[in-house]
């Protein structure tokens, strides 16, 4: 299948991008190489993406509608894996109409791009923080709009223009709603990243707020969960893909204490826009597409920190 992914030089992206190789997919990936975090990095991931096998790398901005127009014209994929965003809660709060720019109007002009030029599905990577703040497990369904940050807004609204094209177009919609994504090449603005690069410079790591709870998800069950909604899905769907074990901060506490017995933690008050838990209903992903997370809470972070250790300077 000839396959475009953006944002594949990102954390999620490039661990995709290996499995898409690797079934012998023809990959074309467009990515920005925003300075949001490291470029260099990305490069990196670039690299580590072609020892899978060979594709196409477009560095292009989203933003410009032409451009994106142009390179569909050429390129004509028959499937599009959307990807590429500004992440980051806390980013969002200070940078909101970013999240307008890169989340909402860079989705618009990919969701037209591949309407117009013939991609028979497209997938788009949502979040776990279009549900805001309610109590688990959450099903689909339950995404209101009532989210807490400009970042979850963004997520939100991209997914009703995925509607709106899908619509226009005819093409079949597939959200995907991925929660809390961890593992080696973990972003390094995420709580795991942040906590694993303190830890190795034995510095004091940060909690905010108290009774916090994340469905971590091991980034071999969300590649998984995205091939398998590419490949096996035959119609328009929203899924939840996480693992559907929600993890107390303080479990995951006494995890890292196995690997860093000195750890040192300060508790400080909750942070603008954090929800208290993420815990995903994955039946549904469970009963259409066979998906079942492999990679336990334990096992995942024994991974991640092992890459950690032997990549420190990535984090």
């Amino acid at each position: 299948m000839k396959i475009v992914v953006t944002g594949g030089a990102g954390f999620i992206g490039s661990h995709l991008s290996k499995r898409l190789l690797k079934e012998n997919h023809e990959l074309t990936i467009i990515d920005s190489l925003h300075p949001y975090y490291s470029p260099e990095r990305k490069q990196q991931q670039l690299t580590n993406i072609a020892r899978s096998g060979a594709f196409h790398f477009i560095e292009k901005d989203l933003l410009n509608r032409e451009d994106v127009l142009s390179l569909f014209s050429e390129i004509r994929p028959e499937a599009v894996i959307h990807l590429a965003a500004l992440p980051g809660v806390a980013y969002s709060i200070q940078k909101p109409l970013e999240y307008v720019d890169y989340d909402i109007k860079a989705t618009i002009n990919i969701l037209e791009a591949a309407g117009k030029y013939g991609a028979s599905q497209v997938v788009f990577a949502s979040s776990s923080s279009v549900y805001g703040d309610q109590a688990g497990p959450f099903k689909e369904e339950m995404a209101s709009g009532k989210v807490l940050s400009p970042y979850a807004a963004s997520k939100f609204s991209a997914e009703s223009f995925c509607h709106v094209y899908e619509a226009l177009y005819g093409f079949q919609m597939k959200i995907v709603r991925l929660f809390t994504v961890y593992g080696p090449w973990v972003r390094p603005d995420m709580a795991i990243g942040i906590f694993l690069k303190k830890l190795l410079l034995d510095q004091e790591i940060t909690i905010y707020g108290e009774g916090r709870v994340r469905d971590f998800t091991y980034i071999d069950d969300i590649v998984d969960g995205i091939y398998l909604s590419l490949t096996k899905l035959k119609q328009s769907k929203i899924l939840n893909i996480g693992y559907g074990r929600p993890v107390s901060m303080e479990y995951l506490l006494n995890e890292l204490m196995l690997s860093f017995p000195n750890m040192k933690v300060n508790y400080d008050s909750s942070r603008a826009g954090d929800v208290l838990q993420t815990w995903a209903d994955i039946s549904k992903a469970q009963r259409l597409l066979g998906y079942e997370p492999k990679v336990n809470i334990e096992t995942g972070l024994a991974k991640t920190i092992a890459w950690a250790k032997e990549n420190e300077s990535y984090l």
